[in-house]
């Protein structure tokens, strides 16, 4: 068994996305502090996020309509218009946001680049994943990206077959279990799990851990040495 093809997820694996939803998050709460306490305003959020997964799929406009629906809710179908121009602004400054790459994803993911095929695989809008990939500068070591609307066990087997790869003879690197190591354990392929301090909820998900195919490391800049020890 050798590995010939390591996908890649992007946001949280290979730059900071939490962390922007988490601060846009904060701002929603300062805003809508006199109409809710903020444990039933993110409560709210997340029951409006979840609902509307299937309709506008996962990424920063979704995040905002969500923002916009719950302050409706939260604001009896009435929210003020500084309250709706301010969630606006926020949508729009996240998707304008510079792109911070994690510690050692550049040196890595180009050493990786030169013994194995590389595919982004990534939830999320087109447009900003698009954006977010051109300005991290990493496009060039991917010999394809996939950006789906959702990463279960059908999606990684029809994105390895597309690359006329078997599954057994890939890697799925990232920091979510529930999208990103359990599907892909599903499809045939390893698992490969790197936390991020800290993951959306609708994300969580327990870690198959003995399993034989699952791989649970600290850091990014850890996965090409960890390949190298897998027997060809």
């Amino acid at each position: 068994m050798s590995i010939t093809t390591v996908g890649l997820d992007a946001d949280d694996t290979l730059w900071h996305n939490e962390t922007l939803f988490r601060l846009s998050q904060k701002r929603f709460a300062e805003l809508l502090a006199d109409h809710a306490e903020e444990p039933v305003m993110m409560d709210r959020l997340a029951q409006v996020e979840r609902r509307n997964l299937r309709l506008y799929g996962y990424g920063v406009k979704g995040f905002t309509l969500s923002m916009l629906e719950t302050a409706m809710e939260l604001c009896d179908g009435s929210a003020p218009p500084h309250i709706v121009r301010e969630i606006l602004a926020a949508g729009r400054e996240m998707l304008v946001h510079p792109v911070e790459t994690l510690p050692g994803v550049a040196e890595t993911v180009a050493d990786l680049s030169t013994r194995y095929r590389l595919i982004l695989i990534t939830k999320g809008d087109l447009m900003d994943q698009e954006r977010k990939l051109a300005a991290s500068r990493l496009g060039d070591y991917f010999s394809g990206v996939e950006i789906v609307s959702e990463k279960d066990r059908g999606t990684y087997q029809t994105v390895f077959s597309r690359h006329g790869v078997a599954p057994a003879d890939a890697a799925m690197v990232g920091n979510s279990i529930r999208s990103d190591v359990l599907p892909a354990i599903e499809a045939g392929a390893w698992g490969i799990h790197i936390p991020y301090p800290i993951t959306w909820a609708h994300e969580l998900a327990e870690a198959p851990e003995g399993h034989p195919r699952f791989v649970s490391l600290s850091r990014f800049d850890e996965v090409s040495d960890w390949l190298q020890t897998v027997d060809p």
